[in-house]
């Protein structure tokens, strides 16, 4: 068991050799200066957040480890430790078995390379549509094996039933949150007089992790677990620290036609103004820059390991063959002959997306200009 504990900052030579010696296993450092421009992603009071700057900004701290075993050496992990440390709740989960565990589907054929072996897992069955109505309470934040955001575990005030839902960041166990998909509750429309007031009823609903239908959003805040179609769940920006920007809302009369959201990729794309969202960042927003320190942890992930087409003999890759380091003068392709950069254009102009307002940027294999 890493026990971790606290590293002080010393200002004099002497106090670091004194405190050299009292290094535990585990200390946390700061891999990158704090910085004045360095944003809140929310208010101080809870309310819906603010514009993000640049993450090279912001500050980041990591846990790393003393080199007792090489594997410690590069060992870098995300400071979570408000995460429940027991097991889950058992009815809200099913076992992962079966050929899907090796990226095979049901012929057995492998359709996704690279996967298989790994720890056991179990799935978490998680509420991407949050239509249930009324405050809920969040008992505890959890580690999914199964997605890089964390979990919530949620209860309703009144019906006692228990939930998942994706955690948004800086969530804690404790949080009242509340799901508006099922339309304005009655008190919270008196207390605007009875007549839908739009700043109102923003400053009143658009707290972190409260779930609304995106028509109700705020123009430029930050949402994540971003839904299509006025039905279904979310679709959109459910990875760790993805969020998705509101733009713009298309009216039609007097009633919002579509609602256009910005995400990190750099896409506009339009969605059903009764889409869900949930309000903030998604959690765990470190995890972009952990390092699993050796390659068994890896394959405790449940990802094999990757040969490069050079070092494979002619017969087994188009890369394959000849004296040193030589692709034969091709262009890179995958196994199979299919381009590498972007493969074959299959789209038909014809038939374009219509949701699509701006596409994201295509760089084709090329590096990006910094």
């Amino acid at each position: 068991m890493l026990q971790p504990r606290i590293h002080f900052r010393a200002s004099s030579h002497s106090c670091k050799c004194a405190l050299a010696a009292l290094r535990s296993y585990a200390t946390t450092v700061e891999a990158r200066p704090p910085s004045p421009t360095a944003s809140a992603v929310v208010t101080s009071d809870g309310a819906y957040s603010q514009p993000r700057g640049p993450r090279k900004d912001e500050v980041l701290q990591l846990r790393t480890y003393k080199p007792q075993t090489p594997g410690l050496r590069h060992l870098k992990r995300p400071i979570n430790d408000h995460l429940w440390k027991g097991r889950p709740l058992v009815k809200l989960t099913i076992p992962k078995t079966g050929q899907g565990k090796g990226g095979r589907n049901n012929t057995g054929q492998v359709t996704v390379r690279h996967r298989g072996g790994g720890h056991k897992r179990r799935i978490r069955i998680v509420d991407y549509k949050r239509f249930a109505p009324g405050e809920h309470v969040v008992e505890r934040i959890e580690y999914d094996p199964n997605r890089s955001a964390h979990l919530a575990l949620i209860t309703n005030s009144k019906t006692q039933e228990k939930s998942y839902i994706i955690a948004s960041d800086g969530m804690r166990a404790g949080d009242k949150i509340e799901s508006f998909r099922s339309g304005i509750p009655k008190d919270l429309l008196a207390s605007m007089g009875g007549v839908i007031d739009p700043g109102m009823l923003a400053a009143k609903t658009a707290f972190r992790g409260n779930c609304l239908p995106i028509h109700m959003v705020p123009l430029g805040t930050q949402v994540f677990n971003v839904g299509s179609k006025s039905n279904g769940g979310g679709v959109f920006c459910r990875s760790a620290g993805t969020y998705a920007t509101v733009i713009s809302k298309e009216e039609a009369g007097n009633k919002i036609k579509d609602v256009i959201v910005r995400l990190q990729s750099g896409e506009m794309r339009k969605v059903s103004p009764d889409a869900c969202c949930t309000v903030g960042v998604a959690s765990n927003p470190q995890s972009h820059f952990k390092q699993l320190g050796k390659a068994g942890r890896s394959r405790w992930l449940g990802i094999r390991p990757t040969v490069r087409g050079v070092a494979m003999n002619a017969a087994d890759h188009p890369h394959g063959g000849g004296r040193g380091k030589s692709k034969g003068n091709v262009h890179p392709v995958s196994p199979w002959g299919v381009p590498a950069k972007g493969g074959y254009k299959t789209r038909r102009k014809r038939n374009p997306n219509k949701y699509l307002v701006q596409e994201r940027e295509r760089n084709q294999g090329k590096r990006k200009p910094r």
